[in-house]
C-alpha cells in the first residue's frame, strides 16, 4: 500500500490557494517528462519578473537544486530534496536563516516548489530494506518539470521584449542624433525652411530616457521624434530640389530676374538706389545692438569707436557691393557718418563696429580677415548681423566659417543667394 502523500505544510502555516494548485500542476504532469533542471533555471532568471520571483529566492531554488543528484529531473521520480536548513543556507551562500525562510515561502507561493512535511515538519526521507527511498519529507521540485514549457516560452518573450526595448533606444539615439546634426547644419548653411521651429521641437522632446526607461515610455518619446524627423527630412530634400532647379536654369541660360535670387549676384547694379530709386532702408537694429550705445560707450570720449591700428590695405571682390547692401541692409547703420556704405571700406569700417556690437572678440575678426580677405570678412560679418536673431553665438558662427575657409569648403556666393531667398520669401508672404 502506497503511504499518503503530505500536501499541506505543517504547524501554523496555512494551505494557499496557490499551494493547491501547484499541486494539481505536478499531478498532471505526464509521466515520461524530462527536463534539464538547469535549463529550467536558466529560463527562470530570464523570466524571473513575469513569475514574480527575486533573485535571491533563483539563489534559493539553485541551493536546492544541487541537493538533486541528476542533472535532469523525471516526472514522478524522487523529485523531493530534504536538506537542513544550515546545509541550505550553507550553499545559498551563507544566507541568514529568516532571509532563507522568507525566500522559500516566496518559491512555494510561486508555484515553483511544493512543500511535503513531515507529521513534525521536519525534513527527512524514510529507506526500505534495500537502502531505497520510500518517502521523503521535504520540498517537492515536480513543478519545475510540469512547467518546464511555460518557463521556456516566458523566458522567450522577456528575450523578445529586451531586444525590442534596446533596438528602439538604438533607434532612438540615431534619431536624435541625426535631428540635432542636420539642424544644425541646416542653420550654419542658411537654408531655406522653418529650421528654427525644428531646434526648438527637438528640445521640447526633451533628453534621451533614462536607460531603465520601460518600453511604453521610449514608445511614447519615438512617436515624437519620428514625425520631427519626416519634416526635417522634407525641410531638407525641398533645398536640394531648389539647388537642382538653380543648376539646371543656370545651365539653360534662363535667368528670371523677379524669381530667381542667383541672377541677382551676376548682376552689377547700383549700390546707392534700389528698384524704386531710393537708397536702401535698413531695419532697426535691436536694442542690444545699437550704435548708439556703443558710441556712449567708446572710450576716445568723442563719441566715436577708435579705428584699427593700422590703415586697411585697398580691397576688392568680384561680388556687387550694391547687392551686398540690399541683400544685408542692416550694416547700414554701423556705416561712418551716416552717409550710408558707398565703398569697401565704408562696409569694411562698419563691419569692424559690428563685430564689437555683435560681441564677437578682435582676435576671430583678425583671424578672419587674414583666411578670408578683408572684403569676404566684412560680408560674413554684415550676414551674421543681418541674422543675429537666429545665430545665437555670432563668434563661434565665424570661427566655424573661418575653419571652412581654411578647408577650402567655403564659398561666400551660397551665403548670400540663401540670405537672398529668404528675403525674397519673405516680401512674398508680406505680399500674399
Amino acid at each position: 500500500m502506497e503511504p499518503h502523500r503530505s500536501t499541506s505544510p505543517a504547524g501554523r502555516r496555512p494551505l494557499s490557494l496557490a499551494m493547491m494548485a501547484a499541486r494539481a500542476v505536478a499531478d498532471a504532469c505526464p509521466p515520461d517528462t524530462i527536463i534539464r533542471k538547469w535549463t529550467v533555471l536558466d529560463h527562470l532568471r530570464e523570466a524571473k519578473k513575469a513569475v514574480g520571483v527575486s533573485d535571491r529566492a533563483l539563489a534559493v531554488l539553485h541551493a536546492l537544486l544541487t541537493f538533486h543528484p541528476e542533472t535532469t529531473l523525471t516526472a514522478g521520480e524522487g523529485l523531493v530534496v530534504f536538506p537542513s536548513n544550515y546545509a541550505l543556507s550553507h550553499r545559498a551562500n551563507g544566507m541568514a536563516p529568516t532571509t532563507l525562510r522568507r525566500n522559500l515561502a516566496d518559491l512555494v507561493e510561486a508555484g515553483l516548489i511544493i512543500r511535503r512535511d513531515s507529521p513534525n515538519g521536519k525534513r527527512y526521507a524514510r529507506k526500505g530494506e534495500g537502502g531505497q527511498i520510500e518517502q521523503a519529507f521535504g520540498f517537492d521540485l515536480g513543478p519545475l518539470v510540469a512547467r518546464a514549457g511555460e518557463f521556456a516560452r516566458l523566458a522567450k518573450e522577456a528575450r523578445d521584449r529586451a531586444k525590442a526595448r534596446h533596438l528602439l533606444r538604438e533607434e532612438i539615439s540615431i534619431l536624435r542624433r541625426d535631428l540635432s546634426k542636420t539642424i544644425t547644419a541646416a542653420l550654419a548653411e542658411g537654408l531655406d525652411g522653418p529650421w528654427e521651429a525644428h531646434r526648438a521641437a527637438l528640445e521640447a522632446a526633451g533628453p534621451m530616457p533614462a536607460r531603465n526607461a520601460d518600453y511604453p515610455a521610449l514608445e511614447a518619446y519615438a512617436a515624437i521624434l519620428r514625425p520631427l524627423w519626416a519634416n526635417v527630412d522634407k525641410s531638407l530634400r525641398d533645398n536640394v530640389k531648389a539647388q537642382k532647379v538653380d543648376t539646371n536654369e543656370s545651365r539653360s541660360g534662363r535667368h528670371h530676374k523677379s524669381q530667381n535670387p542667383e541672377s541677382l549676384l551676376e548682376e552689377k547694379t547700383d549700390f546707392r538706389r534700389n528698384d524704386e530709386g531710393e537708397a536702401p532702408k535698413p531695419r532697426p537694429a535691436p536694442p542690444s545692438l545699437r550704435l548708439a550705445d556703443y558710441k556712449r560707450a567708446a572710450p576716445s570720449g568723442r563719441g566715436e569707436l577708435p579705428m584699427p591700428s593700422r590703415p586697411p590695405a585697398p580691397v576688392s571682390c568680384s561680388l556687387d557691393l550694391g547687392l551686398v547692401v540690399r541683400v544685408c541692409p542692416d550694416i547700414g547703420a554701423y556705416a561712418r557718418g551716416g552717409q550710408g556704405i558707398r565703398s569697401w571700406r565704408d562696409l569694411l569700417d562698419a563691419a569692424d563696429l559690428a563685430r564689437s556690437a555683435l560681441g564677437i572678440a578682435p582676435d576671430a575678426w583678425r583671424e578672419a580677415r587674414a583666411v578670408m580677405g578683408d572684403e569676404q570678412a566684412s560680408v560674413v560679418i554684415a550676414v551674421i548681423l543681418q541674422r543675429h536673431e537666429t545665430i545665437r553665438i555670432p563668434g563661434g558662427y565665424l570661427r566655424g566659417l573661418i575653419e571652412r575657409a581654411r578647408a577650402g569648403r567655403f564659398t561666400l556666393r551660397s551665403v548670400l543667394l540663401a540670405l537672398l531667398r529668404s528675403s525674397m520669401n519673405d516680401d512674398v508672404k508680406q505680399h500674399t
